[in-house]
């Protein structure tokens, strides 16, 4: 795949995340999906889906930016903004009500037209913060 082609497939990800479409999953990623959490845990793809499912629970009125795409090899890194507002019970957050926003970077990499690494980095103290269960200093 042309380094333009795996863009564009990372920009119809985050078009699927955009519109809730976890059904692009299957259809945009590999079977051998794995995604690298900052922490050190890897979730497959069926726990990708269902993590996703939580933060749309969360956060019903999201919406993703894709700020900047940077492609290199089989791999592009997409600069994003996400917002939305606490709506649902998130790890045992209940609902704030509270908007937020939040930045991120991740890498992604692609092998025959398909997702099969992710890595993403966001602000998730700025996260915790925005909605009140931790200290802004």
């Amino acid at each position: 795949m042309s380094i333009e082609e795996n863009k564009a497939i990372v920009r119809r990800m985050w078009e699927g995340l955009k519109e809730g479409n976890l059904a692009a999953f299957d259809e945009l990623y590999g079977g051998n999906f794995v995604f690298h959490q900052p922490d050190g845990q890897e979730l497959g793809l069926e726990a990708m889906k269902q993590f996703v499912a939580t933060m749309l629970t969360a956060f019903p009125d999201h919406r993703g930016t894709v700020e900047d795409l940077i492609a290199e090899g089989d791999k592009v890194v997409a600069r994003c903004t996400w917002t939305g507002t606490h709506k649902g019970a998130l790890g045992g957050i209940p609902p704030t009500g509270r908007q937020v926003t939040v930045h991120g970077i991740e890498v992604v990499r692609l092998v025959g037209g398909k997702i099969v690494e992710r890595w993403h980095m966001a602000d998730r103290l700025g996260l915790m913060q925005q909605l009140g269960v931790m200290p802004s200093q």
